[in-house]
């Protein structure tokens, strides 16, 4: 295979068989000190490797033969059409693992042979020698290559104490102890491979190909040669492959996949759809957006595997310890061989013995695995449930929260102000009439409140497209007027009436205005200049489920959550009051959020803002974590939010603190654990009761109960 030159660009590739987060450090370093590599990192989690510089996939390979690594090109996000290969079975179980069935079965026979023939006979010994070769070929490579070069991970103490053992003849037990750490590992394999099925499931969501309509024809095509501006035909029943504009039909599409929503969502012509959701009733033509390397289930997995590799602050601290641990454990086996024979006369076969098992307990397997494991699954699983969690730092310091402020509008409300209130005080007026009259006016105002009085006149199938307005003019700051079969109408605010000086402006209509405004809400009064003729209320409309999340996250312990907005005083704490927030701070620019942001964090260190992704953007960099609605669809909120709630669903916030503190705790019991049961065997070798058997049993009853309970996270499912 030829070069190829990189020049500082970042060139993924995907890595097979890394069995341990050791291996995957080692084989960064190995790629790192390859000729034309100018940096590497291995990102775990995904089985991938990113490589700045000038390398081929064989120079990759050859830094990874300690491990026998496999390194596939990655081409930018774009899906590889399958080989036929890679659709057949997955390989057998016997010949995946047919070097440790060989080892068991020499290990048997080693045994048969010990009853038969003896212990000390040369059959016997030949064929427990036979076993721990077969077994353990791969862990001997690597263990003495990392001896000549004295790096110490836990396939050195393997391969020390194995050698240790065949020395003073202990032949049985290392052969059992070789084929249980190959169980280890293979189990330890296993679980993270299950955890890195929950991403490498959602890259097989979206479909390889799609029926295209070019040039008046219909054709099949792979999703790699589909082009923007493209037309795809989606048939009911039909899962999506690209993420375009529908242009043509009407249909519910279940985004799940994307959002996490259970229910479908009606879509029609000039609606969004995106790969990976299932069309389930209508035939849509939609016009192609984006590139498939583009889409957002693509972004979406590229996040997701960038998050794994993101180190959280407990993993940082794993892997810190790890550096020292290692050394430290040849030091105590080293003192444990030699001090009771040196100076107490003790029997030198004895505490060799026990100096080897305690190299064989001290591998740190089940320590570093604790915290990958957790995250991996914990991400993949918020990603399945519609929240994108862009890193392990944040996925912990969720967990850790104490204060979350929410920006109003698109957050705590839906965004798009309607007619809440809609009241003729003459009982002559007819309130239809009157309605389309002051749907005419709004038609020509710019202000942002009349598409909500235009919605509610089509939602009544009002006309008033075809009303005359002579005269229409703005009066600034107070409303607008205009002239409607020769009567002048106006629409405004209480003060524009005051200044009219109407008959009927008296205390009974200006207590009820009082009284929706309280209630939050926007009032515009329609009459002319001798009477009024009714009101007319507008509001942002709160979330329906803003008022239970806001209590869910106070019974999670969250001691603050503040309300940030720009409206006036009265509305803002009628709606925080309305949802229950335990403050509220209005009349607020962007660059006032930043500074509340600010406070709130050196009141409570950890502190949450959720925006938009758009406007909040200094006030959600400037916060603990970022967390922007509505990911599916905005770029910018996937790109600057820490946290991005795909569905735009709010719910998903306290599943999300939910999932991070139990992540938190499974780490935390991981670690402790991993630890103790170290510490609890090592004790053993006071009264001489370690073996290489108990050993090699707690190291892997260690890494096998961590990896379950890590995985654990992927099964954490929402409150409802």
């Amino acid at each position: 295979m030829s070069k190829k030159t990189f020049e500082n660009e970042k060139n993924v590739y995907r890595v097979q068989g890394f069995t341990c987060a050791n291996c995957a450090g080692k084989f960064e370093k190995n790629v790192k000190d390859l000729p034309g590599v100018e940096d590497a990192k291995v990102n775990f989690g995904a089985s991938k490797i990113s490589v700045y510089g000038e390398v081929t996939t064989e120079e990759l390979e050859k830094a990874g033969a300690f491990e026998n690594l496999k390194v596939i090109t990655e081409s930018s996000g774009r899906q590889e059409p399958k080989s036929k290969e890679s659709d057949k079975e997955e390989i057998p179980f016997h010949k995946k693992h047919s070097t440790l069935l060989y080892s068991v079965l020499f290990v048997t026979l080693g045994f048969i042979s010990t009853f038969v023939n003896g212990n000390e006979n040369i059959v016997t010994a030949l064929l427990f020698i036979t076993s721990m070769l077969v077994g353990g070929i791969s862990l001997f490579r690597t263990g003495l290559q990392n001896l000549m070069r004295f790096e110490f991970d836990m396939r050195t103490l393997m391969t020390i104490a194995v050698i240790g053992g065949v020395i003073i003849g202990e032949w049985a037990e290392v052969a059992i102890v070789v084929i249980l750490f190959a169980i280890s590992e293979a189990l330890e394999r296993f679980s993270m491979d299950r955890a890195r099925q929950s991403i490498s499931s959602l890259m097989d969501i979206a479909p390889k190909e799609a029926l295209i309509r070019r040039n008046g024809q219909d054709m099949t095509i792979h999703v790699n040669d589909i082009k923007i501006g493209d037309v795809m035909i989606v048939k009911p029943g039909q899962k999506i492959a690209m993420d375009g504009v529908i242009v043509n039909g009407y249909s519910a599409i279940n985004q799940a996949a994307i959002t996490g929503e259970s229910v479908p969502v009606e879509k029609t012509v000039d609606d969004e759809v995106f790969a990976g959701t299932l069309n389930e009733e209508g035939l849509l033509d939609v016009e192609i957006t984006k590139l498939v390397e583009d889409t957002t289930i693509s972004k979406i997995v590229h996040l997701v595997e960038e998050a794994q590799a993101e180190r959280a602050p407990s993993q940082a601290f794993v892997d810190k310890f790890a550096k020292y641990y290692t050394p430290i454990i040849m030091i105590i086996a080293a003192l444990v061989a030699t001090v009771p024979p040196l100076f107490f006369g003790a029997s030198w076969e004895t505490w060799v013995y026990q100096g080897l098992a305690v190299l064989v307990v001290g591998c740190p397997c089940a320590l570093v695995i604790s915290t990958p494991i957790s995250i991996v699954s914990a991400i993949g699983n918020a990603a399945k449930k519609g929240v994108l969690i862009k890193g392990g730092v944040y996925l912990e310091e969720i967990g850790g929260l104490k204060a979350i402020a929410f920006d109003k509008t698109g957050t705590l409300t839906k965004g798009v102000p309607v007619v809440t209130d809609y009241q003729a005080l003459n009982n002559q007026t007819n309130e239809t009439e009157l309605l389309s009259i002051i749907t005419a006016l709004e038609y020509r105002s710019q202000h942002p409140l009349a598409s909500a009085i235009m919605k509610k006149a089509e939602d009544e199938n009002i006309s008033y497209t075809g009303i005359q307005v002579d005269n229409f003019s703005s009066i600034t700051g107070k409303g607008i007027k205009g002239t409607i079969n020769g009567v002048m109408y106006y629409i405004g605010n209480p003060k524009l009436f005051k200044e009219l000086s109407t008959s009927n402006f008296n205390k009974e209509i200006e207590r009820n205005v009082t009284v929706l405004q309280k209630q939050g809400k926007t009032v515009m009064i329609i009459g002319t200049e001798k009477q009024i003729l009714a009101f007319i209320a507008v509001a942002d409309e709160v979330r329906e489920v803003s008022k239970d999340v806001i209590q869910k996250l106070h019974q999670a312990g969250i001691k603050q959550t503040v309300m940030l907005t720009g409206d006036n005083q009265s509305t803002a704490n009628a709606i925080g009051s309305h949802l229950g927030m335990t403050d509220v701070q209005s009349e607020l620019l962007p660059q006032d959020k930043l500074d509340v942001i600010k406070q709130l964090r050196s009141k409570y260190a950890n502190v949450a803002m959720v925006g938009d992704g758009v406007n909040d953007a200094p006030a959600l960099a400037a916060a603990t974590v970022g967390i922007a609605m509505g990911g599916a669809g905005t770029d910018t909120a996937l790109e600057t939010a820490d946290v991005a709630l795909m569905g735009d669903d709010l719910r998903k916030l306290p599943f999300t603190v939910k999932l991070s503190r139990k992540t938190l705790n499974i780490i935390k019991a991981n670690i402790t654990f991993a630890i103790a049961i170290k510490f609890l065997a090592l004790v053993l070798v006071i009264p001489g009761w370690l073996t290489l058997w108990i050993a090699i049993l707690s190291d892997m009853g260690a890494t096998l109960l961590v990896a379950l309970n890590g995985l654990r996270l992927m099964r954490v499912e929402e409150d409802e």
